[in-house]
Parts: C-alpha cells; sequence; structure tokens
C-alpha cells in the first residue's frame, strides 16, 4: 500500500470544504435561509402564504420591512421573532 504525505495546505482545504458542506446542511436542515434580508417571493415561499396575505401583514404592521427603489426586503430575524411572539399555545 503506497504512502502518501498530507500537506497543512491539503488539511486546511480539507477544513474548508467540510465546512462548507456543514453549512449547506445547516441550511437544508432547518428550512431558513441564511440571508439576513428577503425578499418577497422568498417571505411567502417561507410561510407559504399570498402575495395578498404579505401584503396585509406589511399594512397592518405585522410584518416591518425596508423598501429599497421597487424591492422590499424584510429582516429574517425579524420574521423568526413575529413568529415566536404569535405562538398559540392549546390547553
Amino acid at each position: 500500500m503506497p504512502t502518501s504525505i498530507i500537506t497543512t495546505e491539503d488539511l486546511m482545504e480539507f477544513k474548508m470544504e467540510l465546512l462548507e458542506e456543514i453549512q449547506k446542511l445547516l441550511e437544508r436542515e432547518s428550512g431558513n435561509v441564511s440571508k439576513k434580508w428577503l425578499k418577497s417571493t422568498e417571505v411567502m415561499e417561507m410561510l407559504k402564504i399570498s402575495a395578498g396575505t404579505l401584503n396585509n401583514f406589511r399594512a397592518n404592521g405585522t410584518l416591518p420591512f425596508s423598501k429599497i427603489g421597487g424591492i422590499i426586503y424584510y429582516d429574517s430575524a425579524t420574521i423568526q421573532k413575529v413568529l415566536a411572539n404569535n405562538l398559540v399555545k392549546n390547553n
């Protein structure tokens, strides 16, 4: 069986590849995108809501947003907080 020499550079490259794979798995498992800001289509897909419902959430202040040009952005952390704050517990 031939012997191969592993360098520090090889180990660093392996480490980076491994970390990237772990990050991808975590993103897939959590169901969240690790992006800070989400566009309307991403929020609708994430919450499984229509454009009209998302518009109502903006209009009544349920979901705060930022608008740059014609694009509306939502903070993913804020969406998580809104979901947690509106958690319904059945007795």
